[in-house]
């Protein structure tokens, strides 16, 4: 085949699993990725551009997720934390932004609800959840408070009677703008103790406005909370969220979910990037052509592959119940910045088209600012995983 002549249609590995990690799923778990990837195709990438560019999340794209019926594939429906790994990585790979819906509703608001919620709350309140009938946010960052937030929760609970008083704000609580419920996390003012509650958002002194002029992540509707005597009754205490080591059971999981967009991320930035460089043609001959796009790719790819093969580990080991808080951080810190590494490559093989939304990559490029801080910076978890092996905390 002539340098000028490549098939696009026909790029080998095409799927980007450059060492078949696929492989490791179950033979269903694979047929309900092809499944989920189609409709990922279908329905989400072709929309991904201009819902970024305009900040507005597609709220008609709400019933088909529920059709296709993505919440909870762990606990519900009985697929592997690997299953569930890759899934997540690959709806971050046909757009961040859904994905980060998702891992918000699914990931931090549902996981909440099964992890800390008594089975009668649980029984009360996931149906709708799962069938994405009431939509869902987490609400623990805070306007003052953001990796120190285990210890510095302004956020107050008071107890009155058979009710809670919630005062205080939260800040860049994702679908907050429409979510019907939000799990709050509060300060109790007798115990000191941090616990959460489901709060409905129609409730009076609840009250959210989205945060605008973000240059990341612009279809996920952010905003700040804020909580004025807002009462919620006792049922609506989950149960067993009596302290912030509770809430991290938690963000162990969700850490591991977003170490898991990083490598969507990247293979994002390998598919806009690779399927440009065969595609456009300087000094007569595509630019795939030349050994330092060659070498770009194959860094971008090795970032991938590495990346990968540490989440694949770690869901395994989640699976087993032998999965440690540390090893989700090590893995949420070095993934992301494989990814920072992996989207500027993406960037500098598109050149000036690297930063327009035209041709995905700068959109690409952008919201990996958002993974690379969001569930622990890249300071903490690294700090995190410093204390493990060496038995000092650095953090404080």
């Amino acid at each position: 085949m002539s340098r000028a002549a490549i098939d696009i249609q026909n790029l080998p590995y095409a799927d980007g699993d450059f060492f078949a990690f696929e492989q490791l799923l179950s033979a269903k778990e694979q047929d309900r990725l092809a499944e989920v990837r189609e409709f990922l195709a279908r329905e989400v990438r072709p929309i991904a551009v201009d819902c970024w560019n305009r900040a507005e999340f597609p709220m008609e794209l709400l019933p088909k997720l529920a059709d296709i019926d993505l919440v909870s594939p762990v606990r519900r429906q009985g697929y592997s934390n690997l299953f569930a790994g890759i899934l997540h990585a690959e709806a971050t790979r046909a757009d961040t932004s859904i994905a980060t819906f998702m891992g918000v509703h699914d990931g931090l608001f549902t996981g909440s609800i099964e992890a800390l919620a008594s089975q009668e709350q649980q029984d009360a309140w996931l149906p709708d959840i799962y069938s994405l009938k009431k939509i869902g946010a987490f609400g623990l960052t805070e306007p003052l408070g953001g990796s120190d937030v285990a210890g510095g929760t302004r956020t107050t609970a008071r107890r009155d009677g058979g009710n809670w008083i919630l005062n205080g704000a939260k800040r860049w609580i994702g679908n907050a703008t429409f979510s019907d419920w939000v799990v709050i996390y509060a300060r109790d003012v007798d115990d000191n103790q941090v616990k959460g509650f489901l709060v409905d958002t129609k409730t009076e002194g609840y009250s959210a406005s989205k945060i605008e002029n973000k240059i990341s992540l612009r279809t996920v509707q952010n905003a700040d909370i804020t909580l004025e005597n807002v009462v919620v009754p006792d049922f609506f205490k989950l149960a067993n969220a009596n302290s912030f080591r509770d809430t991290n059971k938690v963000l162990k999981v969700t850490r591991l979910a977003v170490a898991w967009q990083a490598v969507g991320q990247q293979l994002a930035a390998f598919d806009v990037a690779r399927r440009y460089a065969v595609e456009r043609s300087q000094f007569g001959r595509p630019i795939a052509s030349f050994q330092l796009i060659q070498s770009q790719l194959v860094q971008i790819l090795g970032n991938v592959v590495s990346s990968m093969g540490m989440m694949v580990r770690l869901s395994q080991l989640e699976d087993a119940g032998q999965a440690k808080d540390e090893q989700s951080a090590l893995a949420k810190a070095f993934t992301t910045a494989r990814m920072r590494e992996s989207v500027a490559l993406g960037r500098s093989i598109l050149g000036g088209n690297g930063i327009v939304t035209d041709f995905e990559m700068a959109k690409v490029f952008a919201d990996a600012e958002a993974i690379y801080s969001y569930e622990g910076t890249h300071e903490i978890n690294t700090l995190v995983t410093g204390r493990a092996i060496t038995g000092v905390s650095a953090i404080v």
